[in-house]
């Protein structure tokens, strides 16, 4: 009998729900993209040259953040450790620098920029591996609600 009585209560509870005319979306909110994120552009090897594809990842990142507030946004560049310490410093500057241009070619709001190099540092493994990962700038993006 209690099971028939909780089974009535829910269906009820349903009905109830689905009569009061609101729709799932004025009831269930989306969880909102803006906060902190970090999203990597990477580059060829001795390229600072963005990419089609990356062209593409920061358009999607500019539009992601549009209805967000945008507190600051850093620009990292960086490099693997193959070549010269002084040229993979240069590298990674051009990198930060292409990547800011693109940033502000797909119109992200660009107020308070914050470019910076790391050059090879911490591109090697405790082991001594290059890590080609590292040909990339990092695009980090503090946000919050509008």
């Amino acid at each position: 009998m209690g099971g028939r009585l909780i089974g009535a209560i829910l269906a009820s509870v349903l009905v109830t729900g689905c009569a009061s005319g609101l729709k799932r979306d004025d009831i269930v909110q989306p969880a909102s993209a803006c906060g902190t994120s970090v999203t990597s552009i990477y580059f060829e090897a001795d390229s600072h040259l963005v990419t089609d594809e990356g062209r593409a990842v920061i358009a999607q990142a500019a539009s992601e953040a549009r209805n967000c507030k945008i507190s600051y946004i850093e620009i990292v560049g960086l490099a693997d450790a193959v070549g010269a310490p002084d040229a993979n410093q240069q590298l990674s500057e051009r990198r930060a620098e292409a990547v800011t241009s693109a940033l502000v070619a797909a119109g992200l709001p660009t107020g308070d920029l914050r470019v910076a190099a790391a050059g090879q540092a911490g591109s090697v493994t405790p082991d001594g591996e290059a890590r080609p990962l590292r040909r990339r700038a990092d695009i980090i993006i503090h946000q919050a609600r509008r």
